[in-house]
């Protein structure tokens, strides 16, 4: 059952995302409204050290009012590379540069209203640089075991699904079954 999109019309749109409006026919035949929310990419990264311990951010969330862990991430720039800008966004939010970055994986937080794609990195290694540059983006910032994930994810200490199923594979990729 594929929905088509036989049109879209933007309605709001600034640097940051825009507000469109598509007129979507159904299987059936029948149309619909239906909005949808533009978004630039988002990158991701973090680091993984030989302790297994991840470098996470404590943070506040006004939007929904909430704290929870997460990794460094931020929107990539117009033509940006994403692996650059998630190397980019590790250092100004944590004060660590990243060693070579693997992609972890790329996820859609919500496809059924907006187009994010936010892509996922790691290193098992990291230089300390220095105080964050965006030491507003977060309360704290420390090395949390990799052990400990699971059970901080159940807790809902990990709020956001992209962040909890990034450490949840990087649990599985560093501890395996028995971690």
């Amino acid at each position: 059952m594929q929905w088509t999109k036989q049109n879209e019309q933007p309605v709001y749109s600034n640097r940051w995302f825009s507000v469109n409006l598509a007129d979507v026919q159904l299987p059936d035949g029948r149309h619909l409204d239906h909005f949808l929310i533009r978004l630039r990419p988002v990158a991701v990264a973090t680091v993984v050290n030989e302790a297994n311990e991840v470098l996470l951010l404590w943070r506040h969330r006004f939007i929904t009012d909430s704290w929870g862990w997460e990794l460094a991430a931020g929107v990539v720039e117009d033509g940006e590379d994403i692996v650059v800008a998630a190397a980019r966004e590790l250092e100004e939010e944590t004060g660590w540069r990243p060693g070579p970055l693997h992609h972890l994986m790329t996820v859609e937080p919500s496809n059924g209203l907006t187009d994010a794609r936010h892509h996922i990195y790691w290193s098992d290694e990291g230089e300390y640089t220095g105080h964050p540059v965006d030491d507003f983006e977060s309360d704290r910032r420390e090395w949390v075991p990799l052990k400990l994930v699971p059970d901080m994810i159940a807790r809902g200490e990990v709020p956001a699904a992209n962040m909890a199923a990034a450490l949840l594979l990087l649990h599985h990729l560093r501890l395996g079954q028995d971690g």
